[in-house]
């Protein structure tokens, strides 16, 4: 117990300093990295589902209620994880997605392709609507590396360029939650054992990656499954109306993420020039958080839909208003103050276990060399 305070301790303190820190550059001062590319689910969605035919959207009150500019398509009250990521890469404005992203100059800063709902399988969400899954987003990065090109009028120069950026992945949670965890709209779980799932997504996961090295990205950082049995959505559905965690649930998650670490050992001995770490989103859950003040860890801030988009929030309802100390914005996704806390850990990892092999922070700094597939 003592070890834990400790550690949420030293969690505390490294959030009141980054909460009081203005991230903006000094003048003449330059990012970490050039640009920075971000594939991925609701999680770090920004705006990419806002015209999309789907239920999976938060362009609406009161997400954004605590976001500069309101409601943008975040999944948040505030900031998502991929904004703080950002900030703490020396960006100074969040990466834009792909929807606002009109000239390849601004390109250049990198683009957010994540889509809520998408997930590695293309099946995956898609009873909510239209969805860009992984294999589109990479269709979509790819046409951004195609116009990069362009812009720099040499495949080289686009080549060395990207080799320098930093990517971030995160998928694998919607084909548990919106997929092999809902057997009234889809056959996985019957098809398939947990393991053979696992090892089906595993290995559509290791192509995809694959396929973001040939593309040019050579820092990439990959996010395990969250422990998905402990959201409140899953609580509700598969706890019998208990607010505890649903152990059977994230039995079932363990067994993918138990099979990413071999998957990062495996692209970091076969792809020239590259360095895939894994950032461990169970690790990230350990400790007590009310040691930061989040006194409430599994129930949502917001009034949450029963019906159409069930688990996110009702339109234009008012939410808590003692928002840093949930856990919880809707039935799925974190708040702003939950997001600086798993960026700050994946950013600087306070456990051994948090990343691997290294951080984001350590892995921004390596100069890797090697040829490029572009």
């Amino acid at each position: 117990m003592a070890s834990r305070v400790k550690v949420w301790f030293a969690i505390a303190t490294l959030l009141v300093m980054l909460l009081s820190l203005k991230p903006q550059l000094a003048e003449g001062e330059q990012p970490q990295v050039p640009c920075y590319f971000i594939f991925g689910d609701s999680l770090v969605d920004n705006g990419n589902n806002n015209n999309l035919a789907t239920e999976a959207k938060a362009n609406y009150l009161p997400y954004g209620i605590d976001f500069p500019d309101g409601p943008t398509g975040r999944f948040s009250n505030g900031k998502n994880l991929a904004d703080y990521l950002a900030e703490f890469l020396g960006f100074n404005n969040s990466i834009p997605p792909l929807a606002a992203a009109t000239t390849t100059a601004g390109m250049l800063k990198g683009v957010n392709y994540a889509s809520g709902a998408g997930g590695i399988l293309e099946e995956s969400g898609t009873h909510m609507g239209e969805v860009i899954s992984m294999n589109k987003q990479l269709v979509n990065h790819g046409a951004t590396v195609a116009r990069i090109a362009l812009y720099l009028k040499s495949i080289r120069s686009a080549r060395d360029y990207l080799n320098k950026c930093f990517y971030s992945v995160g998928m694998g949670n919607n084909d548990y939650i919106n997929n092999y965890l809902m057997p009234q709209n889809y056959t996985s779980s019957s098809l398939y054992t947990p393991d053979q799932f696992a090892e089906l997504l595993v290995k559509k996961y290791s192509v995809q990656l694959r396929t973001l090295y040939a593309l040019g990205a050579r820092k990439v950082a990959v996010f395990g499954a969250g422990v998905l049995g402990c959201i409140p959505e899953e609580m509700e559905t598969h706890g019998n109306g208990s607010l505890s965690c649903v152990d059977s649930v994230n039995t079932v998650v363990q067994k993918f993420n138990d099979r990413m670490k071999p998957l990062i050992d495996d692209l970091n001995a076969n792809l020239s020039g590259a360095k895939f770490i894994l950032i461990n989103m169970t690790s990230l859950a350990l400790g007590d958080p009310s040691v930061i003040g989040i006194n409430n860890i599994n129930q949502a801030c917001c009034q949450v839909s029963t019906t159409k988009a069930k688990g996110q929030c009702e339109p234009g309802q008012v939410p808590c208003s003692n928002r840093n100390a949930y856990m919880f914005w809707d039935n799925f996704h974190l708040t702003d103050i939950g997001n600086l806390g798993t960026a700050t850990r994946s950013y600087t990892a306070t456990l051994p276990t948090d990343a691997y092999p290294m951080d984001i922070s350590s892995l921004v700094q390596l100069n890797l060399q090697g040829k490029s597939d572009i």
